[in-house]
């Protein structure tokens, strides 16, 4: 397994323009009340940052692993949610949704169903079927139907990223848990949205929304350099 020092060393200066495009946005705090296309450009640029991220590693690596190639998309799609989610008060939150469910098949894929880890599968299950009824008294007209659909895909999406962690083995790499946390909190991230906008207001909420969501996407990006990782300690080796 690849050293979490080396890790830093090879992967830190790469991710500076999405720490730094981060920070931009928290220290701008553009007000949701009034959007605009500059604060959608403000708000997609850290994921703008991971898909030059991506990029940096080179079109061959991409070429030469798909995983990597299905991350890549997810940011893409996410970029879409995000500008949708600027003007969701306007009548474009499902179609915000629409391109996160997207992201969500598009990592669950890349994420792989071995091993299959029916447990964890079944814990998710549950977590997320007890969110689904606590959201249920206060969705209306076809958000009854697309929250479920959205949740039983960042739930799937969840399982298939928490599989990959194996503590109990020597089977587990630093992007596996990479990829766990990001979904972790990218499911998070979600439910306070949720909670949020169908339930009653959330404190601080969009401070909590964009800092998990932020994270997630970094760290499922940094699941997607696993194969080269791989292929370097190989060849040290």
């Amino acid at each position: 397994m690849v050293s979490p020092v080396t890790v830093v060393k090879s992967e830190g200066p790469k991710l500076v323009p999405f720490f730094k495009a981060t920070c931009v946005y928290f220290v701008l705090w553009l007000p949701t009340s009034s959007p605009s296309w500059f604060s959608a450009l403000i708000k997609c640029l850290p994921i703008f940052c991971l898909w030059v991220f991506l990029l940096a590693h080179g079109i061959s690596f991409l070429g030469a692993h798909s995983s990597a190639r299905k991350i890549l998309a997810g940011l893409i799609f996410s970029a879409l949610g995000d500008a949708f989610l600027i003007w969701q008060e306007q009548g474009y939150f499902s179609h915000g949704l629409f391109m996160f469910a997207i992201t969500h098949i598009l990592y669950s894929s890349a994420f792989g169903m071995k091993p299959l880890n029916l447990r964890a599968g079944l814990v998710i299950a549950v977590i997320s079927g007890f969110s689904y009824t606590l959201l249920y008294p206060y969705l209306s007209g076809p958000f009854t139907y697309l929250v479920a659909v959205y949740i039983a895909l960042i739930a799937f999406m969840g399982w298939r990223a928490i599989a990959g962690v194996q503590l109990a083995s020597d089977l587990w790499t630093w992007t596996k848990l990479s990829a766990c946390l990001g979904a972790v909190l990218f499911m998070v991230s979600d439910l306070t949205i949720a909670v949020n906008k169908f339930c009653f207001p959330v404190p601080h909420s969009r401070a909590i929304i964009m800092a998990t969501y932020y994270a997630a996407q970094m760290l499922i990006a940094l699941s997607a350099v696993e194969c080269q990782d791989a292929d370097a300690a190989r060849k040290r080796a």
